[in-house]
C-alpha cells in the first residue's frame, strides 16, 4: 500500500489544523493511518529477519497542548518507533513521514544517566573501536556523521582536553537519513529502510556490549 495518501492528507492538515476540519475529514485520516501502518508493519517484519524487535509503536497524531504554547491540536507527521529486545539489545529505530521532512533515525535519543556515564567512561578508556565503526566508508555512505545534543564543555569529572572529548560531551548518539516525498512513495521504500537500518548493526552491537557490561567487561545481565 502506497504511503502517498498519507502525505496528501498531511499536506491538507498543515493548512487546516483544527478540530472541525479534522472531524469532517476523519475518513481520509483513517485511510492515511491505515496506509502508514501497513508500511510500518512491512518494515517491522523485514527487520525481524536480522534483528530482534519486541514491538512497533505508531505515535498518535493528537498533540498534548496542555503545557505547550503551540495550541494546534494535531501533529503534521506520522512517526513510529521500533523497539529492540531489552536489556540485552540496546538502541532504537524511528521512522517519520512528513511532507518535505521524511526521515529515519536510529541510536540513543535519551539515555538514562547511568547508561550515559557508562558510555562516556568507555570512550574515555578507549575510543578506537567506536571511531573505527562510525568512520567506516560503507557506514558513512549511509548515515553520515554522528549527531546529537551535547554539552558546551566536558562533563563533570572528565578532562576537557581528552582526545575523545567530542564523543564524551555528547548527550545523545543519533544517526539520521532523509527521504524525499517521491522516495517514500516508491514500492521499495520499506525495503530501503530495512537495508539502511541493517547497516547500523555494528554500532548497535558495540553499544549493546558496552551497556551490558562493566568497565572490566563483566556482564551485567543476570541469567
Amino acid at each position: 500500500m502506497s504511503i502517498k495518501i498519507a502525505l496528501e492528507f498531511l499536506n491538507k492538515l498543515e493548512k487546516n489544523n483544527n478540530r472541525e476540519w479534522f472531524a469532517e475529514n476523519k475518513s481520509e485520516y483513517d485511510a492515511a493511518l491505515k496506509a502508514t501502518k501497513a508500511v510500518f508493519n512491512e518494515i517491522y517484519l523485514k527487520m525481524q529477519v536480522h534483528d530482534e524487535l519486541d514491538k512497533m509503536k505508531l505515535f498518535r497524531i493528537y498533540r498534548d497542548v496542555r503545557f505547550s504554547k503551540n495550541k494546534l491540536p494535531y501533529k503534521n507527521n506520522f512517526g513510529g518507533t521500533f523497539h529492540r529486545v531489552k536489556p540485552r539489545l540496546r538502541g532504537g529505530y524511528y521512522v517519520q513521514i512528513q511532507p518535505g521532512n521524511n526521515f529515519i533515525a536510529c541510536g540513543f535519543w535519551d539515555p538514562n544517566k547511568e547508561d550515559l556515564l557508562r558510555i562516556r567512561k568507555e570512550f574515555e578508556m578507549d575510543d578506537d573501536e567506536i571511531n573505527t565503526i562510525i568512520n567506516d566508508s560503507k557506514f558513512k555512505s549511509v548515515w553520515g556523521e554522528l549527531k546529537g545534543d551535547e554539552l558546551k564543555t566536558a562533563p563533570r569529572n572528565f578532562d576537557k582536553d581528552h582526545e575523545a572529548i567530542n564523543l564524551i560531551k555528547k548527550k545523545q548518539y543519533i544517526f539520521t537519513k532523509q527521504f524525499t516525498d517521491a522516495e517514500v512513495c516508491k514500492d521499495d521504500f520499506a525495503q530501503k529502510v530495512n537495508d539502511y537500518f541493517k547497516t547500523i548493526r555494528p554500532f548497535f552491537d558495540y553499544m549493546s556490549d558496552v551497556l551490558t557490561t562493566d568497565l572490566n567487561g563483566v556482564s551485567l545481565i543476570k541469567d
